[in-house]
């Protein structure tokens, strides 16, 4: 199992437009420049986000602010807004375990359990961290 990079963009884009926007307006294209990627992909983030109720995106000469403090976005909230593989599932399970096969047609039973067990305490760690959290510890060491 792995998270895409798009929930650690997610986490960079949230933190930048938060420690920028007090001075500038937050455009995709320097949250791209910040993040090293193309705006393209910052604005599919960005798409996520708002969905979401992360942040709020005016267009034209507005540009993007967070909808919620720092202390009210956890991991989980971005997780869940970015990660589009099965938003139920932590796992994606293999599609045809052979049934004629006594490993493949109890695999589920014995394996789901655990699955569903790790899934929950992952998403408990998620909640536990928060952006406030990165926000300052960017800021700590962007201080030295």
């Amino acid at each position: 199992m792995q998270v895409s990079t798009k929930f650690t963009i997610a986490i960079h884009v949230l933190t930048a437009t938060a420690y920028f926007s007090k001075d500038h307006k937050i455009t995709s294209e320097m949250l791209a420049a910040s993040v090293g990627c193309n705006p393209v992909i910052i604005r599919n983030i960005m798409g996520q986000l708002k969905k979401a109720g992360l942040i709020q995106v005016k267009r034209g000469p507005g540009g993007m602010a967070l909808a919620k403090s720092l202390d009210d976005i956890t991991f989980l909230d971005v997780y869940r807004a970015v990660e589009t593989h099965g938003k139920d599932e932590l796992f994606r399970f293999h599609g045809n375990p052979n049934p004629a096969c006594p490993v493949g047609r109890n695999i589920h039973r014995a394996l789901d359990g655990d699955l569903i067990e790790i899934h929950h305490r992952f998403e408990e760690d998620l909640k536990r961290y928060t952006l406030a959290d990165v926000y300052d510890s960017t800021v700590q060491a962007i201080a030295g």
